[in-house]
């Protein structure tokens, strides 16, 4: 708060001064919600797979602005700046967060060995894309987007473990 008189304010009906948090949310929310917060900044491997999956579902719904917005340009082209986009966003998250490296792994590295894995991703989804034209001929974004959350769901798997154990590794490379 910015008022001065605001606070100064004494507690009323046992709701403390500024108490808009506690009329919000419970007590028993907010002690839930630090016990997530807390267990979500451990560096386990259930904590990453967490964050990897956040990470994962913010990129995807970016891949899905720029492939919507792109649309106009065909599903091939729409795809490459989808995926170009929502990875070097994931990357980056990814360093920062999801493995916290941000002091032992630089945004290049990040970028070129995460870029890298995340191309096996987009070879991947442009043969299903392929596939289901081939199979089903001009289909509506929504079922190719669908069809491409159900690769990259796979795929991310696969990712998750070799980011983990390779590109953001906090072991010492060779």
């Amino acid at each position: 708060m910015t008022c001065p008189s605001l606070l100064r304010r004494t507690a009323v009906g046992g709701v403390r001064a500024g108490g808009f948090d506690d009329v919000v949310a419970p007590t028993w929310v907010r002690e839930r919600s630090s016990a997530v917060r807390e267990r979500l900044h451990q560096d386990d491997a259930g904590a990453q797979f967490a964050r990897f999956v956040v990470v994962g579902g913010v990129s995807s719904a970016l891949y899905a602005l720029v492939f919507i917005g792109l649309q106009g340009l065909g599903a091939q082209p729409a795809n490459l700046a989808g995926a170009i986009a929502s990875t070097l966003l994931a990357n980056e998250m990814h360093r920062r967060l999801t493995f916290h490296a941000g002091g032992r792994v630089s945004w290049f590295t990040a970028q070129w060995e995460g870029g890298g894995l995340a191309g096996i991703g987009l070879v991947a989804t442009s043969l299903a894309l392929a596939g289901l034209h081939t199979l089903t001929g001009d289909v509506g974004a929504v079922v190719q987007l669908g069809l491409i959350a159900a690769v990259t769901g796979a795929i991310g798997l696969v990712r998750f473990v070799a980011l983990r154990s390779w590109v953001f590794s906090p072991a010492p490379r060779d």
